[in-house]
C-alpha cells in the first residue's frame, strides 16, 4: 500500500489528524474543535465577524476567500461553468432549460421552479416573511427590490423622468 509523502513533517502531522480523528484547536467562543488550525480561524469569523477579504469592485466584505471569489463573478461576468449545448451560464440551472425540469416544488400550491432562488422567493408569498428591513424606517419588504424603490422615499433619489415634460419619479 502506497502512503503519501510530504516535505515537511509538521505537513505530515498535520495530515495525520484525518485517520486518528484527533481535534487539538478548539474554539475560544464555543465549544466547537478542528482538527487544523486554519478551520478554526475561518470558524472564529463567525463569532468575532472578521471578513478581511474585500471585493475590489464594491464595498461587500468576506470571511471566506471562496464566497469572495464567487461574488467577483457579479462584477467581471465571468461564467466558470460550460454547458454541453456550448452555452456559458451556470451549468444545472441552464440545462434545465433544455430538459424543462422544475425541481423545487412548493407544498402550499401547484406551482414548480428551476431554481431554488426563484422557490424561496416565492415561498414568502405563502409564509408573509419580510426579510429586507429599511434602514430608516421599521418598514419590511420580502423582496429586495421592493426595498430599494421604498428606500428612495427616503433619499429622494427619482430615476425614471416622463420623455415628454422631463418630471421625475421614484418608480415606473
Amino acid at each position: 500500500m502506497e502512503g503519501e509523502s510530504f516535505a515537511r513533517q509538521s505537513q505530515l502531522k498535520t495530515h495525520q489528524v484525518i485517520h486518528t480523528g484527533e481535534k487539538p484547536y478548539h474554539c475560544l467562543y464555543c465549544e466547537k474543535r478542528f482538527s487544523t488550525n486554519g478551520s478554526l480561524k475561518l470558524h472564529e469569523r463567525t463569532h468575532t465577524g472578521e471578513e478581511p477579504s474585500q471585493c475590489l469592485y464594491c464595498e461587500k466584505s468576506f470571511a471566506q476567500q471562496s464566497h469572495h471569489q464567487t461574488h467577483q463573478t457579479i462584477h467581471t461576468g465571468e461564467k466558470p461553468y460550460f454547458c454541453l449545448h456550448d452555452k456559458y451560464f451556470h451549468l444545472k440551472v441552464h440545462e434545465h432549460t433544455h430538459t424543462g425540469e422544475k425541481p423545487y416544488c412548493c407544498s402550499h400550491c401547484e406551482k414548480s421552479f428551476t431554481t431554488n432562488s426563484g422557490f424561496k422567493l416565492h415561498e414568502r408569498t405563502h409564509t408573509g416573511e419580510k426579510t429586507y428591513q429599511c434602514l430608516h424606517c421599521e418598514q419590511c419588504f420580502s423582496k429586495s427590490f421592493h426595498l430599494k424603490v421604498h428606500e428612495r422615499s427616503h433619499t429622494g433619489e427619482k430615476l425614471y423622468n416622463c420623455s415628454v415634460c422631463g418630471k421625475s419619479f421614484t418608480k415606473v
